[in-house]
């Protein structure tokens, strides 16, 4: 049992009998071990120089007490969990090297085909479950596997510090109850932005695999993605990525003030000029956010008011210099 820590099968029953002794000498031990004179003293010793007993009396007999076990045994086993350690480095690390060399050999080690709806949607949260720092996404129209409403392990990831990056298509924002849901998720942590149109769909977790579908499917298809490992690849839709966000326009609601003070915009007003800078038509604006449409275009124009404009570009321009969105 306590191999791990060093000790041996004989010197382990030693060891547990001077435990329940507290002192013994080694004829006491060669009875209680059932061994000659001889090899109980050579227990002893060996016990002695592990550091894991000490003489009873200095100097004087041959009697011999244990140390405490906790403290006795600690650097044993630190050591070994130091070994178990390097070791599974070393296991990791040559995986690693394996992986490398089997994905310049075999394409099918690179990118993986998977195929049908359910399979994709589960794919996608399982590796949101697994994300531990960053998950990149494309989010387009006419969702394929899964609607971005029901992406409750986004809610999960970001309560574990995963961080969420996320660019909309305008035509997604569109969408029934999108408004809601974006919202929902930018007050919880997520970095919203939003792009007239997007080139693909995509998901990056830990920018270590990517999941890219390549056919929508209809009718009897299914739709069929792929699922992206590190590669030049993967470094190029990271590059995707980076030069869509750059473009994007932030989506902000917080619904917190931008800063004090009565000139500034409020959370929902500063949300509102962030879908109208992304292109959102003021009917689709008033239907999810449940006021008419009359009311969204008088806040628009008390918010040109306030920046000194009289068009919606400009509006958009000035919200941009001003840090309102």
């Amino acid at each position: 049992m306590l191999e791990d820590a060093g000790l041996g099968p004989e010197e382990e029953r030693a060891y547990r009998i001077l435990v329940r002794l507290a002192k013994a000498d080694p004829d006491e031990m060669a009875q209680r071990l059932a061994l000659p004179v001889q090899r109980a003293g050579q227990l002893l010793d060996t016990l002695h120089a592990k550091g894991l007993v000490a003489k009873a009396h200095p100097g004087t007999g041959d009697a011999y007490r244990p140390l405490p076990p906790d403290t006795a045994l600690a650097p044993f086993l630190l050591k070994r969990q130091e070994s178990l350690d390097a070791a599974r480095q070393a296991v990791a690390d040559l995986a690693e090297e394996y992986r490398a060399s089997v994905r310049r050999r075999d394409a099918d080690q690179l990118v993986e085909v998977i195929t049908g709806a359910t399979a994709l949607r589960e794919q996608l949260r399982q590796l949101q479950d697994s994300a531990r720092e960053e998950m990149l996404w494309f989010c387009r129209a006419s969702y394929v596997a899964m609607p971005s409403a029901d992406n409750t392990e986004e809610f999960a990831a970001l309560r574990r510090g995963v961080r969420y990056r996320v660019i909309y298509e305008r035509a997604l924002l569109e969408e029934p109850g999108m408004i809601e849901s974006v919202a929902a998720g930018v007050r919880e942590g997520e970095q919203a932005r939003a792009l007239p149109a997007l080139p693909v769909r995509l998901a990056i977790v830990d920018r270590r695999i990517a999941v890219c579908p390549l056919v929508r499917g209809g009718g009897p298809d299914e739709p069929t993605a792929a699922l992206i490992r590190p590669s030049q690849l993967l470094d190029a839709l990271l590059a995707l990525f980076e030069s869509y966000w750059d473009r994007a326009v932030p989506v902000d609601a917080s619904g917190n003030p931008a800063d004090p003070g009565a000139q500034q915009p409020t959370g929902e007003e500063r949300f509102l000029l962030s879908l109208l800078v992304a292109g959102v038509p003021d009917k689709s604006i008033a239907s999810q956010m449940g006021v008419s449409r009359r009311t969204v275009q008088r806040r628009l124009w008390e918010l040109m008011a306030r920046a000194g404009v009289d068009t919606r570009p400009g509006l958009a321009y000035q919200a941009a210099r001003r840090g309102w969105i």
